[in-house]
């Protein structure tokens, strides 16, 4: 007989972590594990103190017990002795039944004493003084009958009776101060030891501090991670995959924000695409009618009457227009390329600041600007045809806007580890209600005098989002004092100071 296969049922068990908890869980069970060393600590001490109460209770209890009993003892052996000695002399019937009287209430308090008094030597000293209040009282009544008040065979034994019961008395006071030293130990020892007690017991305060630290990063580790992530797709780096452990909650941000770096990084790739073919569609025709343009405006394929002149003018015009927005879409399209940020170099900024000039030096020449340069020896580790292309924005603005025979003010200063770039100019300045709008895409402020050509507005929009990849800023600073134009401060990181090498 075959014996039929039987099929194994293979379970898939999942790993517990602390770290795959929902950020619920977690909180819950950090604010537990917090709360209950606390809580452990808050009822052990209110029970060692409620301990501590009732003994110190039972203890001042036990010693005012004893001093009143030990009071009354005395005073009662006080008025018994006086009593004797009374009736001794005077016979009085009055007087012998005051003595009874208080030697039943000595007698009765012995026996309270001997029945609670735990202490077995007190006990017994108790007990000696009653057996000898007993034999006084054997020895007082029935010999004062048969004998004269001066017999010294009755008075010299009962005073030695009374001499005894003091001796006795003081005995049972220094055993009873005994006691309450004891019980006054007792108490000290016991405030001492809930004292340390609760010293050790405030260990569990750091415990529970390191137990909610290690909480709190479990639960903003991932989300620093996240953010992390996220301020790297703002600077527009989309080649790093985002993969984030965590909670739940995590893990499902973080694959969001994954499946968007994916489609930013398509969409960037096809924007960067398109304007590079654009680009170079637009260039190579534009170089033939540039070319063209330029042979009628010369005249060179023959004289042109003053109208077919002012025409060729206007396309020359035109196509220097269309050349400059060629190429400010050629330097956005740096601004979409986010590989160029892995190109990071150390570089002197005097330098980059000079082949930037170079290459405006025939506007600055046309228009007789003045340049004053303060440039400290500052080096700086960046990408240097984006610092490039931030420059010749600031500066060409700084050129178009400035008055024929004006000055422009370039500095540099290093705090911090920080790299500030000063560009002032001497033009009409930007006027408060444009200041919050001129760093927006094709934003185009007041153009200057005698300008014809127009820009495209996305000059400063392109520095603005460079600064940002780099994490540097711009700033409008308002003029001081008798100070016009515009001011321009730029801020980049990763500045530092070198010595050149001759």
């Amino acid at each position: 007989m075959i014996n039929p296969i039987k099929p194994t049922l293979k379970v898939k068990t999942k790993h517990f972590s602390v770290k795959n908890l929902s950020i619920k869980s977690l909180t819950f069970l950090g604010f537990s594990l917090v709360s209950l060393p606390l809580v452990t600590t808050l009822i052990f001490g209110a029970s060692q103190v409620n301990t501590l109460a009732k003994k110190s209770e039972n203890a001042i209890t036990n010693i005012a017990n004893i001093l009143d009993n030990q009071q009354f003892l005395k005073s009662s052996q006080i008025k018994m002795e006086r009593s004797a000695s009374q009736y001794l002399v005077l016979r009085d019937p009055t007087l012998a039944s005051n003595y009874h009287e208080q030697s039943r209430q000595i007698l009765y308090l012995t026996q309270q004493l001997i029945a609670t008094n735990p202490d077995q030597k007190l006990r017994e000293l108790v007990n000696k003084y009653a057996q000898t209040i007993t034999i006084l009282i054997e020895q007082t009544m029935p010999s004062a009958e048969q004998k004269s008040p001066t017999d010294s065979t009755i008075i010299k034994p009962i005073q030695h009776k009374f001499s005894t019961l003091s001796q006795i008395y003081e005995q049972i006071v220094q055993r009873s101060n005994e006691l309450n030293t004891h019980h006054i130990t007792n108490i000290r020892n016991a405030a001492k030891t809930t004292h340390e007690m609760m010293l050790q017991s405030l260990i569990i305060i750091p415990v529970s501090l390191l137990i909610a630290a290690l909480f709190i990063y479990l639960i903003t580790s991932p989300l620093k991670k996240l953010t992390h992530n996220i301020f790297r797709l703002q600077q527009g780096n989309f080649d790093h995959k985002i993969n984030v452990t965590g909670s739940p909650e995590i893990q499902e941000i973080a694959q969001a924000l994954e499946s968007m770096r994916t489609r930013l990084q398509a969409l960037e790739l096809q924007k960067s695409s398109f304007i590079r073919h654009i680009s170079h569609e637009l260039k190579t025709p534009l170089a033939a009618i540039r070319e063209g343009t330029e042979l009628l405006y010369d005249n060179s394929v023959g004289e042109l009457n003053a109208e077919q002149q002012e025409i060729s003018h206007i396309i020359k015009d035109s196509v220097f227009r269309l050349q400059k927005h060629i190429e400010d879409l050629l330097d956005f399209n740096i601004v979409l390329d986010s590989t160029s940020l892995q190109d990071s170099e150390s570089m002197a900024i005097d330098e980059v600041i000079s082949q930037v000039l170079a290459e405006r030096k025939l506007d600055i020449k046309r228009k007789k600007i003045i340049l004053n340069q303060t440039i400290g020896n500052v080096f700086i580790v960046s990408n240097r045809k984006q610092i490039a292309v931030i420059l010749d924005n600031i500066l060409s603005n700084a050129i178009k806007y400035s008055p024929d025979d004006g000055t422009i003010e370039i500095s540099t200063a290093l705090a911090n580890q920080q790299l500030q770039i000063l560009i002032n100019d001497q033009g009409v300045g930007i006027p408060p209600e444009e200041q919050d709008k001129i760093f927006d895409a094709f934003y185009q402020g007041t153009p200057p005098k005698n300008s014809a050509i127009k820009g495209s507005g996305l000059g400063l929009t392109i520095v603005k989002e460079l600064l940002l990849r780099l994490n540097g800023s711009i700033e409008l600073i308002s003029p001081q004092g008798n100070q016009t134009g515009t001011h321009m401060k730029i801020t980049l990181p990763r500045a530092f100071r070198q010595e050149k090498q001759v």
